[in-house]
């Protein structure tokens, strides 16, 4: 058994060539997979990579995932000199002395000060080099997320399972009351009938008639057998690995179509009392089903 929760945080790290590659994952609850990159400068090209691995991990959620890259210093960094402009500067600053005799000695840091003479700019990035350390600390931070998905995963499915047996207990009570309540009111009926007819002979096969048409709608048998057999499903995929939380939502629908149901066709106020116990029971369900992946 498997059960994820869409709720975890992961974190990586690779060290490399005086450089930290960090990877923190966090995720929350939502319909379809949405996921949030947050990439420093000059490795938007892994952006595809990244969320085919996190893909290959997370199908349903919200997934926000930072990378940062430190330390290095200017390793990657060249400093250019633009010796024509540094010439411009040279000749006009000494036309400049001659026509007003000021006799300027320009020193190469006085010269290096002026406007784009010296340009700093970065060499390129071996990028495939780059993605190794890249894809270390993410695949470090996403198993260390999907460790924790799991374990508040199999947290949820035993409170899931205990709210599944409590739902069970409940169903069978409404099951072993429904004879007994049928029979009470075959009762009722004729006593009903026999004090509005009073001396009015009684037709029997029509009386039988209208018991069986009483019977037949306080009848809820395949109501509870569909419940039966919604709880066999619900448990099997609580036992399922993968995403799963979707046909739990979808057999939580189906569950309060037979509990609404069963209420419509039984006026009772012991049995009324049961179902909205089972109400109540099922919002709890569905209210941990929408942290299950």
């Amino acid at each position: 058994m498997a059960v994820r929760s869409m709720t975890g945080f992961g974190r990586g790290e690779r060290e490399e060539g005086g450089r930290v590659f960090s990877v923190e994952i966090r995720c929350v609850n939502n319909r379809y997979l949405d996921v949030k990159l947050k990439l420093p400068r000059g490795v938007q090209a892994f952006e595809e990579r990244i969320r085919k691995l996190v893909g290959a991990v997370h199908q349903r959620g919200r997934v926000d995932l930072q990378l940062t890259i430190n330390g290095g210093g200017v390793r990657n960094q060249r400093v250019l000199l633009n010796e024509e402009l540094a010439s411009s500067y040279y000749e006009a600053i000494t036309r400049l002395s001659e026509r007003f005799g000021l006799g300027l000695e320009l020193t190469p840091q006085q010269l290096a000060s002026f406007p784009d003479v010296m340009v700093r700019e970065e060499e390129p990035e071996d990028i495939e080099a780059l993605w190794i350390p890249v894809e270390k600390a993410l695949r470090e931070a996403l198993e260390n997320c999907d460790v924790m998905r799991q374990q508040e995963g199999g947290a949820l499915a035993t409170d899931l399972f205990q709210r599944l047996d409590h739902f069970a207990d409940v169903v069978s009570i409404i099951e072993e009351r429904i004879p007994e309540l049928v029979l009470q009111r075959q009762s009722a009926l004729q006593e009903r009938l026999a004090k509005l007819l009073d001396s009015v002979a009684l037709d029997q096969d029509r009386l039988a008639q209208e018991v069986a048409i009483l019977a037949d709608k306080t009848d809820v048998t395949e109501e509870i057998v569909r419940l039966h057999s919604h709880m066999e499903q619900f448990s099997s995929f609580l036992k399922e690995d993968g995403a799963i939380g979707r046909k739990l939502d979808f057999l939580i629908q189906e569950f309060l179509r037979e509990v609404n149901t069963t209420v419509s066709k039984i006026s009772d106020a012991g049995i009324a009392q049961h179902t909205v116990e089972l109400k109540s029971e099922l919002e709890k369900i569905r209210e941990q089903v929408q942290n299950i992946e």
